[in-house]
């Protein structure tokens, strides 16, 4: 399938948009399915959410449902959630523990590195290679305390890829071990459903036009942000609080313990960092927030969205309503001028698109990766 390239820019200082359908029809969506979602690394689970071997969670990667777990050893393994035999799902439950995973049909049992361990009749078939019938296994990785996961038969290079991400925003990747997010904890998890295409998500946190419009407490934390200019578009510099703002807190009060790494032209700075295609990372002194969007179809979009402490923060029972309040405001008026936005990308008025203002220019570059992805 071809995607149809983007039209001309148009004239002066706009360029233009992707059209209106590449967030309505459904052969785009199924296109990203396979060409993007399928074939990225993707983030699905912190590492918290498998707190033991044979702890799993189901996820949903593209067209496919997968089973992301801890074998004995506490190693992270993801399977695709079918059974070799007949197809079947082996797990049917979202998350849980078990100490082999069994398909409910036949009772073809695999052990949690996936392996072919038991089956009725089994001994009378020699010929059968367990490991070669065993759970087939997707590509894993770790980092920043979750779990990464690649479905293509070979996985792009991560270092590439998603640290070249980091490095493109922050000038290294050693910037960002200074918050030392693997050892953070989940302090709160909020999901939202979002009636709209994950494109417009993406774009709306890559750009601040909107800023001054629809987010009155972030500006008053970063009052740059009034001006329209993202926090995104400057190698290796964060937007700076305001003057009177001891700490990034819906009402700007202090926050929580401060991260001990980071360093001093990070202690009053917010940096936000677009890994595509499904994760943002928002970085402030004393908390790190993780986004993690999950397409569900064409015009909808699932986001966990988790706030991680300091361990002590967390263990202590230490408050932290005031940090998770600033951001799920922002997520939420986010949302709903995504939600407003979806609709319209049907309308004839916006069937060649519409327009990035200088502000929003670098928006173009995700939606040449975009179309250079779908047409690979």
């Amino acid at each position: 399938m071809i995607i149809e390239q983007l039209d001309a820019p148009l004239p002066g200082s706009l360029l233009r948009t992707l059209p209106g359908s590449y967030y309505t029809d459904p052969g785009v969506f199924a296109r990203e399915q396979e060409a993007i979602f399928e074939q990225s690394w993707f983030c699905v689970v912190h590492g918290s959410d498998l707190p033991s071997p044979g702890a799993y969670k189901l996820v949903q990667v593209g067209r496919e449902q997968l089973i992301v777990s801890r074998n004995r050893r506490g190693e992270v393994r993801a399977f695709f959630n079918v059974c070799r035999h007949r197809g079947m799902r082996v797990c049917t439950e979202d998350s849980g523990t078990r100490r082999t995973f069994q398909c409910g049909y036949h009772a073809w049992t695999y052990d949690l590195d996936g392996r072919l361990i038991a089956a009725p009749n089994l001994t009378q078939m020699p010929d059968i290679d367990r490991d070669d019938y065993g759970l087939r296994k997707i590509h894993v990785r770790e980092w920043l305390g979750y779990v990464w996961v690649c479905l293509a038969e070979e996985a792009p290079s991560f270092e590439e890829t998603v640290l070249g991400e980091v490095v493109d925003r922050l000038g290294n990747v050693e910037s960002i071990d200074h918050y030392q997010v693997d050892q953070l904890e989940v302090g709160r998890r909020i999901g939202y459903e979002v009636r709209a295409n994950w494109k417009l998500i993406i774009e709306n946190f890559m750009e601040c036009y909107h800023c001054a419009t629809i987010h009155p407490e972030l500006t008053e934390v970063i009052p740059e942000f009034a001006e329209g200019w993202a926090a995104q578009t400057n190698v290796g510099l964060g937007a700076e609080f305001g003057e009177e703002i001891e700490g990034f807190t819906v009402d700007g009060s202090t926050g929580v313990a401060e991260l001990p790494l980071i360093a001093p032209d990070q202690a009053r700075r917010y940096f936000a960092i677009t890994v595509r295609p499904n994760v943002f990372i928002n970085l402030v002194p004393d908390h790190i927030i993780v986004h993690r969007m999950f397409p569900t179809s064409e015009h909808s979009t699932y986001v966990e969205c988790d706030w991680l402490f300091l361990p002590e923060v967390v263990e202590s029972g230490t408050d932290v309503s005031k940090s998770v309040e600033l951001f799920d405001r922002v997520n939420r008026q986010d949302f709903e001028a995504c939600e407003q936005t979806q609709p319209a990308m049907s309308s004839r008025m916006y069937r060649d698109g519409g327009a990035l203002v200088p502000a929003e220019h670098h928006i173009a570059f995700f939606h040449e990766w975009l179309v250079g992805a779908l047409n690979a």
